[in-house]
């Protein structure tokens, strides 16, 4: 009988938020296979439909279990390779507060980010429906995330697979302008952005880019 694969494989496109699970892989420090695939071709074809039926990028797959979603991979390889210090542990109470932000990410900063772009904000009289509340609300928390810490990360002094996912949020909302430039939240994303993993992880998917743009 085959034994499923002990290789971790990242499907990806260096234009999307595999770049957040490429940069968390990098942190891990555990080898790593990438399929890069291509929007509204190989992203649709029923082999990678297989993997994730969304087709959409990132995935992880490893050992036959397949993770998508940014939030669900950071968590899990921070959890599947403790060594790397990337997750408290279960009995540690910053766990509780790791686990608040991580989902606040991936719930209403995601959804009033992505509403407030298309101008499909609850209106003030229906904030009480959404799960994010209002648009402003949300930044509010986020930046009392930033600043409450008490240390240079999320989690105080310690670096955590939060950073990665959530600075990643933040570090994309100053890009794009979808977040308002506070100072709190320049200040985190300039000192994320300089770790080692980081720059490094950049650089792969940049230069991906560069050679798609030279080979299409």
């Amino acid at each position: 009988m085959n034994q499923p694969s002990d290789e971790i494989v990242f499907y990806t496109n260096p234009m999307s938020r595999g770049r957040i699970v490429r940069w968390m892989l990098e942190e891990v420090g555990q080898p790593y296979r990438t399929v890069v695939l291509d929007y509204g071709t190989t992203m649709k074809a029923p082999e990678y439909l297989a993997v994730n039926p969304m087709g959409k990028v990132p995935a992880v797959t490893h050992r036959g279990v397949t993770v998508t979603e940014c939030a669900a991979i950071c968590t899990w390889l921070a959890d599947a390779w403790p060594a790397a210090g990337l997750a408290p542990a279960l009995n540690d109470p910053k766990r509780g507060t790791y686990l608040r932000w991580m989902f606040f990410g991936a719930g209403p900063l995601e959804a009033a980010v992505t509403a407030k772009s298309l101008n499909l904000l609850a209106p003030a009289d229906k904030a009480g429906m959404a799960g994010y509340g209002s648009f402003e609300q949300v930044v509010d928390a986020l930046e009392t995330a930033v600043t409450d810490s008490g240390g240079p990360w999320l989690l105080g002094d310690r670096f955590s697979a939060l950073d990665v996912y959530l600075g990643s949020q933040i570090g994309w909302g100053l890009q794009f302008k979808s977040l308002p430039e506070r100072e709190a939240f320049k200040v985190y994303a300039g000192r994320l952005f300089q770790r080692e993993a980081a720059v490094r992880a950049r650089g792969i998917d940049d230069a991906l880019i560069a050679a798609a743009g030279t080979t299409g």
